[in-house]
């Protein structure tokens, strides 16, 4: 990267972000002018205010998006033109890129390398592979006899929610922002209290992409707030949430409360990376071993943070995993050479810390890593050895930078620890033996098994989860315009 710490730093004294919600086309104040403010976590420092918004602002929003979807301008457009807009979106998210990351690196204290990489590469990519898939969604022609012709189409669901994690803020606004236009959708975003400014930006460019007032509209607020209303609107018809198993269940709670709309549920994990006596232990093996459990300060729902290593092989895995967690330099988010930034929050920061602390009283051998001093909620890569299947950091998502190596006999007890979770989003899978790679795959159950390298597959390939993990809904690929879409049948009768 060519760009400097200090190039990063002052785009950031420079910044003017957008903090009032979007509704209907335009930024406005919460409908009770309340504030929330928002907090660098790698500082603690406030960075300032932003909108509060409640059950009226969402009543607005709702009603912008379905007076706007019923107009049809754009839910009946022509694909063509759908395609055209979403495309000059995707134009400038890639121009405005080097501000969108450091808004996403200030909020959540994500490291500048990352927040270019989602902001910069994978989200403008998003906006043009569904901006390319809005005329290629074919309805079909059933068979009948000379007496009927009968249609299956495919038509915009109306209204979409869309409930936003705060650990990838701008990218996961895109898995569903990206889908639910592409197919016709109105929607209504929340982003996550802790991470609203990069949402809210996109608000801007969707007006100057020329995104019909209504189509997007943005309402940052607490969960309890906002995203309840967003969930138990009767004028909602399809939810999108990403986010904690807790919270997920409300949210099929506010759909049974209120008008029956279908929720998509991309929840928790805790996702086991096994390597199997034939594995070679190489240079390959410990990176995606290390970034599986340490990516994202281990603040992501997939990280591989079980990692159950055939008992032959885990001194050497020990070794050579000890000497990558030593190059990783925690720090400042706006320097490039910073590769692990903070927690979310000094709560946060707790909890992983209660969790280490467990691992300890409950017989695990910490062997590097834990508390960090000084300002900011920063957790330093942690590293047990000894855990066993009934520790508590063995069954919990901790959602922070904690690797537990877990020792097995076999395959067959790799498998056994490997699947004794309520959750099941993912696993990653190291072996030579192709027939023992597919084997164990068939047998995980979990929505993506990663082979010989912890990958969540890419844009063409659907992302979600088994279990606590998920709904059958899924985001990324053509499965994700699922969500956002409803099938009709046309029966027409016909006289010879």
């Amino acid at each position: 990267m060519s760009e400097t710490r200090a190039y990063f730093h002052n785009i950031r004294d420079t910044l003017t972000p957008n903090t009032q919600a979007f509704i209907d086309g335009q930024y406005c104040d919460a409908a009770d002018g309340a504030k929330l403010e928002n907090l660098n976590p790698a500082t603690g420092e406030v960075i300032g205010t932003f909108s509060h918004c409640g059950a009226a602002d969402v009543d607005r929003a709702v009603a912008a998006a379905r007076r706007v979807f019923n107009q049809g301008t754009w839910s009946r457009a022509a694909p063509e033109y759908r395609k055209e807009i979403l495309l000059k979106l995707a134009d400038l998210v890639d121009k405005n890129k080097n501000e969108l990351a450091v808004l996403e690196s200030l909020d959540a204290g994500k490291t500048i390398t990352d927040c270019l990489h989602e902001v910069g590469t994978e989200a403008p990519a998003f906006f043009r592979w569904y901006a390319e898939l809005a005329d290629k969604t074919f309805g079909k022609i059933a068979p009948t006899g000379d007496d009927a012709l009968a249609l299956i189409v495919k038509e915009p669901a109306g209204v979409a929610g869309a409930i936003l994690p705060w650990n990838f803020p701008f990218l996961m606004a895109v898995w569903k922002i990206a889908p639910a236009l592409a197919a016709g959708c109105s929607i209504v975003v929340k982003p996550a209290e802790q991470t609203p400014l990069s949402t809210l930006k996109l608000g801007e460019l969707a007006v100057e992409a020329g995104i019909p007032a209504g189509v997007l509209n943005i309402i940052p607020g607490l969960g309890e707030t906002a995203g309840q209303a967003i969930g138990l609107h009767n004028d909602v018809d399809t939810v999108s949430f990403t986010g904690s198993t807790e919270v997920g269940r409300l949210f099929m709670r506010y759909s049974g409360d209120s008008n029956l709309k279908s929720v998509g549920l991309e929840m928790g994990g805790k996702s086991p990376f096994i390597v199997l006596d034939d594995a070679m232990i190489n240079d390959d093996l410990i990176e995606h071993a290390a970034m599986a459990a340490f990516w994202n300060g281990g603040q992501n729902c997939s990280a591989n943070m079980r990692q159950i290593i055939a008992a032959p092989l885990v001194d050497e895995f020990m070794d050579k995993m000890l000497k990558r967690v030593e190059a990783f330099k925690l720090g400042d988010p706006l320097d490039p050479d910073t590769t692990i930034g903070s927690m979310i929050t000094a709560e946060h920061k707790d909890r992983v810390m209660g969790y280490i602390a467990s691992g300890k009283t409950e017989g695990a051998n910490l062997v590097v890593g834990g508390d960090v001093d000084g300002p900011g909620h920063f957790v330093a890569p942690t590293v047990f050895d000894g855990v066993t299947n009934d520790m508590t950091i063995a069954k919990d998502e901790i959602f922070g930078p904690v690797l537990g190596v877990m020792a097995v006999k076999s395959a067959e007890e790799a498998l056994e620890i490997a699947t004794d979770t309520d959750y099941g989003l993912h696993a990653t899978v190291f072996t030579r033996d192709i027939d023992r790679a597919i084997s164990m795959a068939r047998k995980l159950p979990c929505g993506t098994v990663s082979v010989n390298g912890f990958s969540e597959g890419d844009i063409k390939t659907p992302f979600g989860g088994y279990k606590q993990s998920g709904s059958l809904a899924r985001d990324n690929g053509t499965e994700a315009l699922e969500q956002y879409l409803q099938t009709k049948t046309i029966w027409i009768a016909t006289q010879s």
